[in-house]
This record gives structure tokens, C-alpha cells and sequence, in this order.
């Protein structure tokens, strides 16, 4: 709630002056605020849902929602609306899809679907071959459109979702290497990726041309000193930060609320990783630890990419800021798997999937009856008849005074 409502009022300074600028002051300057509110409503209807309905019945529809999520990325490369160079977008009418924002839960989503109830899977690189080649094929998909940033997010939650699940260092250095040699290799080929690298080394080396939105979204930071020049004061969001709303918001933040206000942001996100790695390691599953282990390593590794873009400490890659920049695919879905956190937090909302005796979360409790007791799983136990220690060769005991 705080990231998103932080988010809300840093989409609305960041995008109105501009937006005005742009358009000679016709335009509705709350037009990005109110499509973020409705965003917002949106995905809190996702959380609310994700959080009560059953584990089960999240696992039964995985596989439907990963075949739908595929579907779309092929549809996006027919059909797709290019914008800012990347065909990425399937709009109708007032409606725009990302299809690869949904990628991402996705795949962890299928990742605890396939490795819960068969956890030696991830200790062999070939029994682990059919997920790998689910996210290969996704992240390839997604890097035809052309969108780099959200490719690498996607291996990413990958390789996550196997270290959650319990995957061993070997393995993954396995998976690493080879996939950081592509990644160089897709990067190389490609003159903007290869150039976004020079620069990420030296911005200052063309300062009007591809180091413009660095330098200026450091202009921005150091500006904003100590307490910032007060929220809605940026001078940089109006006339020079491109893209202010979304991938670079954290600049203005940065301008507007200076280095408290980016240090109570990297606070929030902590308590975030703190709350959702807690959740995981007592879940009361498999499949309750590696969902809530992943989903909260998806949503901290794109804020901590992100952040180190936007400063300088990292080559730009156009991943957003969850919860906070402008992005209504990414925040409805955010909020989706924040509401499956909290489903894992409250045990599973009531699954019906029984537990197994003596696993993590099960309680005996007694109910003592004639002859036989049942504990919390269902299960009867019989019970030895006692002695009773208030007879004597067999006579009844007696009413005393004062008992009942």
C-alpha cells in the first residue's frame, strides 16, 4: 500500500507538467494518475481474489494460464503496436496487454507447479530440460519483439524459481554460463545493446546523444540534495529526464524528495524481501515456499535493476520499478502476486489438499470419544482403555460434594 501510494502521487508530478508541455495545454494533465488509479483497482480486485481462493486451485490453472501467456507472445509479433522501437503491446480499443509481463509470473508459476511434489527434478539438468526450455523459449520470444530488459527479468524469475526449489550450485553455474554467453552474444549483434553498454561505461562520451537519459537522471538526483525541492518542484521531469513516469521515476523522487525519500523507498522494498522470504521459509509446502520465495525474488530484483539503471550502477534496460512506475500490465500482475503471498501467509487459504502427518504446519489435536480419537488430519487413532484409578474391585465410584 505505501509503494503504491507513493507510486500514485510520483506518476502524477512526473507526468502532468509534461504532458501539458507536450500537447500546448490541451491535454488532461491527471490523464497517467487516473489510469494508474484504475490500474490500481484493478489489480487490488487480482489481489483480493489470489489471496482467498485455494492454493489448488491456482495450481489446476497454471498450465492454462502458461499456454494463454504463450499464446499472446506469438499474437503480439503478428498483431503487436510498436512503441519506443519494441513491438510489445496488443491494444483493443481502451484496453493494452503486455504479454510479456505476464511472462514472468508465469514462470514461476510453472516452476512451482512442476518441482513441488517432485523436488529431486531440479537436481538433474535433465530432468530440470522441460522448464528450461519454457523459459528459453519464452525469453526468446520476448527478445524477437525487441525487448531485452524484460528477457533478462525472465530468466531471471527462471533461475530463481530453481534456487527456490532447491536446485544446487553446480547445476545452476551449468545453467549460468552458457546462458550469460548468449546473452553477451544477442548483445553484441545488436548496435543499440552494444551501444547502451558503451554508455552504461561512459555516458559522458555523447552527452546529447545516447548518455542524455543517464546524465540527466543523475542531474536529477544530485539536485534534490539532502530533503529534495519538495514534491511537484522537479525541473527536470518538465523539460529534460525522458520517459520521467516510468523506467526513470526514481530520478524524479530522487529531484522532488531528495536522498530521504529515495532511502525510505529502498527501506520499504527491504521490509518487502524481509515479509515476503519470511512467508517462504514458513510456508507450510513446497509449493507455498517456492512461489512465495520466487514471487518475492521477481519483485526485488526488478526494483534493485532498476534503481542501479536509473544511478548509473547498471546499463539501462527499461525494467520498471514494481508498484511504483507507471505500467498497468506490471502493476495489476505486482499486485496479483502480492495477494498470492499473502495467501501462502495464511497457510494456502484453506486447501483442501491434505497435509502430510508430521510435515510442517500439523497439529494433533485430541478428541477423546468411546474407544477411538481423531487428530486434525482425519485420521482415527485408537485409544487403550485406562484403568480407573476411583474404582476398586470394580464398584462404582461415588458422587462427591462439589463435583460434577
Amino acid at each position: 500500500m505505501i509503494l503504491f501510494a507513493l507510486g500514485a502521487v510520483m506518476v502524477f508530478s512526473a507526468s502532468s507538467t509534461r504532458t501539458i508541455l507536450d500537447d500546448g495545454g490541451l491535454a488532461d494533465s491527471a490523464s497517467y494518475f487516473r489510469m494508474t488509479l484504475i490500474a490500481g483497482a484493478i489489480g487490488f480486485v487480482a489481489l483480493a481474489w489470489a489471496s482467498r481462493t485455494t492454493l489448488d486451485r491456482i495450481r489446476s490453472i497454471t498450465p492454462a494460464f502458461v499456454g494463454v501467456t504463450f499464446f499472446l507472445l506469438l499474437v503480439v509479433l503478428v498483431a503487436g503496436r510498436e512503441v519506443n522501437g519494441t513491438t510489445g503491446w496488443l491494444v483493443a480499443g481502451p484496453v493494452t496487454i503486455q504479454p510479456a509481463e505476464f511472462l514472468k509470473p508465469a514462470v514461476i508459476l510453472y516452476g512451482a507447479y512442476l518441482f513441488a511434489d517432485r523436488p529431486e527434478r531440479v537436481q538433474s539438468i535433465r530432468e530440470m530440460a522441460p522448464y528450461l526450455g519454457l523459459v528459453g523459449m519464452g525469453a526468446l520470444l520476448v527478445v524477437i519483439q525487441p525487448d531485452f530488459g524484460s528477457a533478462i527479468i525472465v530468466v531471471g524469475a527462471g533461475l530463481i524459481t530453481l534456487f527456490v526449489a532447491g536446485a544446487r550450485m553446480r547445476e545452476l553455474g551449468l545453467i549460468v554460463a552458457p546462458v550469460a554467453v548468449l546473452g553477451l552474444l544477442v548483445t553484441l549483434i545488436s548496435p543499440e545493446r552494444s551501444e547502451r553498454i558503451l554508455t552504461f561505461l561512459n555516458p559522458g562520451a555523447d552527452p546529447s546523444g545516447a548518455g542524455y537519459q543517464v546524465l540527466q537522471a543523475e542531474i536529477a538526483i544530485g539536485s534534490g540534495g539532502i530533503g529534495g525541492v519538495g514534491v511537484g518542484n522537479s525541473i527536470q521531469k518538465a523539460l529534460y529526464l525522458p520517459e520521467a513516469h516510468t523506467d526513470m521515476i526514481l530520478a524524479v523522487i530522487g529531484e522532488e524528495l531528495g536522498l530521504i525519500g529515495i532511502t525510505v523507498l529502498i527501506v520499504v522494498f527491504g521490509a518487502f524481501a524481509f515479509a515476503g522470504f519470511r512467508i517462504a521459509r514458513e510456508a507450510r509446502d513446497s509449493y507455498g515456499r517456492i512461489l512465495a520465495g520466487a514471487l518475492t525474488g521477481l519483485v526485488v530484483a526488478q526494483a534493485a535493476l532498476n534503481m542501479y539503471a536509473v544511478m548509473g550502477m547498471a546499463p539501462l534496460t527499461g525494467v520498471p520499478l514494481p508498484l511504483v512506475s507507471y505500467g498497468n500490465n506490471s502493476l495489476i500482475l505486482t499486485l496479483l502476486a502480492v495477494g498470492l503471498l499473502l495467501n501462502v501467509a495464511k497457510g494456502g487459504a484453506l486447501s483442501s489438499r491434505p497435509r502430510k502427518a508430521g510435515g510442517p504446519g500439523a497439529k494433533l489435536r485430541v478428541i477423546e470419544g468411546d474407544g477411538e480419537r481423531t487428530n486434525e488430519l482425519g485420521a482415527r487413532i485408537r485409544r487403550t482403555p485406562r484403568p480407573d484409578r476411583g474404582r476398586r474391585h470394580g464398584r462404582a465410584r461415588r458422587a462427591r460434594p462439589g463435583r460434577g
